[in-house]
């Protein structure tokens, strides 16, 4: 049985905390959550973490940890951050303390493909960062999942990294929702991937012709065009352990790939014919986004209506969409083995 989780970015309007965070998990039955920024708890003290450990014992929720951008060359990459190495070992440190065996990290995003590129300068760069951390990672049992971010990696570079820093500590943070911004199908992710995914986020998305090329936009799962049947089936013959960690991003409008233009193809100068046939198949079933939406997220300032409007609509749509993940796929164990009781 897949596990149902969530990652908490789905419900950043609210600010909640870890505590505040593991209730609302326990009180929608969920296997775990995610906890994909340090930033989430109220104090990195020991005292404080184990805590947090020991209350999600007590409610049945398992956590997973995470952190953000681990990339020095990347331009998502915080001066505050400092040293990377340090950064991503007090991420190590914390999963570990709240009695995670997986931290979600990010190598960068859109930019670092196309204006801040190439790409292999900062894939190298993560390779690096990794390997300095490998024997405290093995130390504490802690595996790093990285995720194929906001436009940054395609499915086989993830693997490039994972492989060349060692899998036996480095796994996947398999995203279904940023792919798109790649012109890559979602079920290719998972194809290539599959095997190294140790944690996920789970996400729809609509995808339709454009001029450019397509647009997509992230919806509510059951929302958009992903086969999700089809998704989970190949997702329990190749990483049937991973949680099923929906993170869902509403609230935004389409977004265009412009893959009719050559300047878009500079930033991909290895990618497969194969699998690019396979996203513009995806495209051409395709549909936009046909209900409503309140589409502001992101605009600042945001006028204090907009923002009580889209913090509700992140609750909803996060659980509507755990609903569709319950009843339409029958993921998570707390879940059934509660309708088995009933």
């Amino acid at each position: 049985m897949i596990r149902l989780g969530f990652d908490v970015y789905s419900v950043r309007a609210f600010h909640w905390k870890a505590m505040q965070l593991i209730d609302y998990a326990a009180r929608l039955r969920l296997d775990t959550i995610q906890i994909s920024s340090t930033g989430d708890y109220e104090s990195l003290e020991p005292q404080y973490l184990n805590k947090v450990r020991s209350y999600a014992f007590s409610q049945g929720v398992k956590l997973e940890a995470g952190t953000g951008c681990i990339c020095p060359t990347s331009s998502s990459y915080k001066p505050e951050s400092k040293d990377p190495v340090a950064y991503i070992s007090e991420g190590l440190r914390v999963a570990h303390a709240v009695g995670a065996t997986s931290m979600r990290c990010f190598l960068g995003s859109r930019p670092d493909r196309f204006e801040n590129g190439p790409i292999e300068k900062h894939i190298e760069s993560t390779i690096k960062v990794f390997r300095a951390v490998r024997s405290e990672a093995q130390d504490l049992g802690v595996k790093i999942a990285l995720e194929n971010h906001n436009g940054d990696l395609q499915a086989r570079e993830v693997r490039t990294i994972i492989e060349e820093s060692g899998k036996d500590f480095v796994g996947a943070n398999l995203d279904t929702g940023n792919p798109m911004i790649l012109a890559e199908d979602p079920m290719v992710t998972l194809e290539v991937l599959g095997p190294y995914v140790v944690t996920t986020h789970i996400r729809d998305s609509v995808v339709y012709e454009h001029p450019r090329g397509c647009a997509f936009q992230w919806v509510a799962l059951g929302d958009g065009v992903i086969d999700w049947r089809a998704f989970f089936a190949k997702f329990m013959e190749v990483c049937p352990n991973a949680p099923a960690q929906l993170e869902i991003i509403t609230g935004r409008p389409p977004q265009v790939v412009p893959y009719l233009e050559a300047d878009f193809w500079k930033a991909f100068p290895h990618a497969s014919a194969a699998e690019f046939a396979r996203f513009v198949a995806l495209v051409k079933r395709g549909r936009p986004f046909e209900k409503f939406m309140v589409i502001e997220d992101g605009v600042k300032p945001l006028p204090p209506e907009y923002a009580a409007a889209l913090r509700e609509q992140q609750r909803i749509d996060l659980e509507r969409s755990l609903e569709f993940a319950k009843r339409n796929l029958g993921l998570g164990a707390r879940w059934t083995e509660d309708a088995d009781h009933r």
